[in-house]
């Protein structure tokens, strides 16, 4: 073969692989998609799980649970409970058993677009964000600033746009919204004007939950439809660790599950201050507060809708601070997600969080070892895992970005490796080696597997050092801030057609500013 004939081969082969790399194909064909089965990393053993098992529910029987509201101590004493002296809640174990035995598992999180539907059940794995931000990192200056209801808008727009992030829980707090209700409300609103994946948000106030539901009806088309595919849940935070009921949660959490409303039973202890120090009794606890949200919530409505979320958090034992970013995060994740998995319960988690303040080296650690180590246990929902510094006090939308392309690489390894006949490639390396030019660039195989088998960075670089000196030497964060100016100066997606929108704001006070939803207004244009 000659010099020209080989380079004009492998000019045929490059040629075909980016037209295979630019063909859209089917999602279930994809390199990776929502629901990618996990279970691979078990930092507990069936034995540990047994013995976790047992504590709490010799903790419930025992200790129980403080600060129940009249409402609650009426259902929980008709299921078998018993007040006891000190006016603690405690929970017989054949009615944990018997919640086990009645409760939702196989339900689905409905999106508005059905094709972002989730099945969180199993060790099926999906990603999302979450927190409570109270800042904006501003990568280019290094600057926090108050985080605000328009920031809300355009995480849900840029999230929209990343294929690995799944769901979009409210990752920030609207700090323009002064009055409870009009951040509850408005938080919603600004979600479902941003995006049609599934959305998670909370309400602090009975009335307020009771206010979202009539606004998911409109926009459902009536509280049927909205019943029929809630795409909508409440995160709920229902105990304040140490094992005591958060009352007003718990008011909030009783109209949730009445009114259709898929729950997260969030119990969020820090191990060390509001739960042991001892990473397997800060288990025990989350898992002892959770069962007991669970028995709650089938004691409201058998069979109620509810995510089971044991959400421990990890202490600086140094300081007594927040670590987000710690190895024991991940440690702790994944635990709780084997023992979801133990009771067969849809499950989310935390982690993929960062101590760092900026997207820097020290973030991508710590997001990466957190959120695949969590992934590759089987979490069903993977809650803050993009986006969250600071240990949650700030979101950056740089990192959104950054966090999806890392989302996208840590889901590809929990799909793993297929081996069959085909994959095992005896063929195909026959015919290279014996018939063909001796590398695989233009095989059948490969560009087959371009999209089916790999997954792509959408800001990452995989430049030579060469090619990127000649392109004045891109930085990921910079590629990911542009990007996101690309986003919000032109993606303004019609969730909420005119007359929707007028009726919403007619029966509600919308703060966000509608001109805010069209484009050529967007403060980024």
């Amino acid at each position: 073969m000659s010099v020209a004939e080989d380079t004009n081969r492998r000019r045929g082969g490059r040629e075909a692989r980016k037209a295979m790399r630019s063909r859209a194909i089917p999602v279930d064909e994809a390199a990776v998609r929502p629901g990618m089965k996990g279970g691979q990393y078990k930092p507990l053993s069936q034995g540990e799980l047994e013995k976790i098992h047992e504590a709490a529910l010799t903790l419930l029987e025992t200790v129980g649970i403080g600060n129940s509201i009249p409402s609650c101590i009426e259902m929980m004493t008709e299921k078998g409970c018993t007040l006891d002296e000190n006016g603690r809640l405690r929970f017989p174990r054949a009615l944990i058993e018997d919640t086990l035995t009645i409760c939702a598992r196989r339900f689905p999180l409905f999106a508005r677009d059905p094709k972002y539907d989730l099945e969180p059940w199993g060790t099926n794995v999906h990603f999302g964000t979450a927190g409570a931000a109270v800042h904006v990192v501003e990568p280019e200056t290094e600057a926090y600033r108050d985080s605000l209801l328009v920031d809300l808008y355009d995480a849900a727009r840029i999230v929209d746009n990343c294929e690995h992030i799944h769901f979009f829980q409210r990752p920030l707090v609207a700090r323009d919204m002064v009055e409870p209700r009009d951040l509850d409300v408005n938080t919603l609103y600004a979600c479902l004007a941003g995006t049609s994946k599934h959305i998670g948000t909370s309400m602090v106030e009975p009335d307020h939950v009771r206010e979202c539901l009539d606004m998911l009806h409109v926009v459902a088309g009536s509280e049927a439809k909205w019943r029929e595919r809630p795409f909508v849940s409440q995160s709920n935070c229902f105990v304040v660790p140490p094992m005591k009921w958060a009352e007003d949660a718990c008011r909030c959490l009783e109209v949730a599950v009445r009114g259709g409303m898929p729950v997260l039973l969030l119990s969020a202890a820090q191990a060390g201050a509001t739960s042991p120090a001892a990473l397997a009794g800060t288990i025990v606890q989350a898992v002892a507060e959770c069962l007991a949200g669970l028995a709650y919530v089938n004691a409201i409505q058998p069979g109620g809708y509810a995510l089971w979320g044991p959400w421990p958090f990890v202490s600086d034992l140094r300081t007594g601070a927040m670590s987000g970013g710690s190895g024991e995060q991940a440690l702790i994740s994944s635990a709780c997600a084997q023992m979801g998995q133990f009771y067969d319960l849809p499950t989310g988690s935390a982690a993929g969080m960062a101590d760092s303040k900026l997207p820097d080296m020290q973030a991508g650690c710590e997001h990466g070892v957190n959120a695949a180590l969590t992934a590759l246990s089987g979490i069903n929902m993977l809650y803050e895992a993009a986006g969250m510094h600071a240990s949650l006090l700030g979101f950056c939308f740089e990192s959104l970005l950054i966090d999806n392309d890392m989302l996208g690489a840590i889901n590809r390894n929990v799909r793993g490796i297929e081996v069959n006949d085909a994959t095992l490639s005896i063929d195909v390396i026959t015919e290279v080696c014996t018939e063909g030019p001796g590398h695989y660039l233009g095989s059948g195989q490969t560009l087959d597997l371009m999209q089916k088998d790999y997954v792509y960075p959408d800001v990452g670089n995989r430049m030579s050092p060469k090619e990127w000196n000649e392109a004045k030497k891109p930085d990921v964060v910079k590629v990911a801030a542009a990007r996101k100016d690309k986003i919000l100066s032109g993606y303004f997606p019609d969730y909420l057609p005119e007359d929707l929108d007028r009726q919403l704001r007619a029966n509600h006070d919308i703060k966000l500013d509608k001109a805010l939803l069209q484009a050529g207004h967007s403060r980024f244009a």
